[in-house]
């Protein structure tokens, strides 16, 4: 398959397959996405946004938004509620022209998120934080202090936030879901063969001797490229928010570290004491 290494030539080599896969009203089309194209943005329409929102793109960040961006269609979603078919339309990858509601909450909504978690009620206290206490106001006070450290947190899709620092070497893009925080790809090109796997025809099926049946399975390149961008690798860091990701065990393997204790729930060291 030879997926591009290059940035650039990567993002229009996702951008030619999806809308080819989208140009076919077959079983690779998922709902809602028929005919649907890509509308990247222009350096001045990005420049103003930075502006809008004082916000700033990293460079990877930027050409992602001129070349990719949004898509001009909505995805469609069926969940059943109480027996009851719900069909509803979705924002796939956020539009920052077109869905200024959205974006405004979803940007406040990491720190509305983790401030949450140091109420009365939460666990989640980590141990930098030091000696937990009583008393909420103060709770809230050193979460505030350490927020305003963490790296800005620009929306992506959904609850997925590219962690826009120039200065790190990796480039990750998070999931939050919540407390629970894992890294979707160390690089746009990764995280872009995650979220889109679905879109990207990027599977062949394999034959399940134990189920008798076929499932989906990554292709080796891409397999490849997944297992090598999550390898342990000391210089991967996100300040301030590591701690917060390695909280929970499930975002371990964010940073390839796979060796905690089996159905742990918080790590040891991470639990902080309490105020006595």
């Amino acid at each position: 398959m030879d997926i591009p290494i290059n940035l650039t030539e990567f993002l229009y080599w996702v951008k030619e397959r999806t809308e080819k896969i989208w140009s076919v009203d077959d079983e690779n089309c998922l709902n809602g996405f028929y005919g649907a194209k890509w509308q990247g943005l222009s350096d001045e329409q990005i420049n103003e946004i930075e502006y809008k929102y004082e916000v700033r793109f990293t460079p990877e960040h930027r050409e992602f938004l001129k070349i990719l961006h949004a898509i001009d269609k909505k995805e469609i979603v069926e969940y059943e509620d109480e027996g009851e078919l719900i069909i509803e339309e979705s924002t796939f990858f956020y539009n920052w022209l077109a869905d200024e509601k959205e974006v405004a909450e979803i940007i406040k909504g990491s720190y509305n998120w983790m401030k949450h978690d140091v109420d009365e009620k939460s666990q989640v206290w980590l141990k930098s934080w030091g000696i937990k206490p009583a008393s909420l106001d103060r709770r809230i006070e050193i979460f505030e202090e350490w927020f305003s450290h963490v790296p800005a947190l620009l929306p992506l899709r959904g609850f997925r936030y590219i962690v826009s620092d120039e200065n790190l070497k990796w480039k990750p893009i998070i999931s939050m879901g919540s407390s629970d925080i894992i890294v979707m790809g160390w690089d746009f090109r990764t995280y872009l063969l995650n979220e889109l796997r679905n879109h990207l025809d990027i599977h062949i099926e394999v034959f399940d001797e134990e189920d008798q049946m076929f499932y989906p399975e990554l292709i080796d390149e891409v397999q490849q490229i997944f297992d090598e961008n999550f390898k342990y690798d000391e210089t991967k860091d996100i300040p301030f928010l590591k701690e917060r990701i390695l909280y929970l065990s499930s975002g371990w393997s964010s940073f390839g570290l796979m060796d905690y204790p089996e159905n742990a729930r918080v790590h040891p060291i991470y639990i902080a004491e309490e105020e006595k």
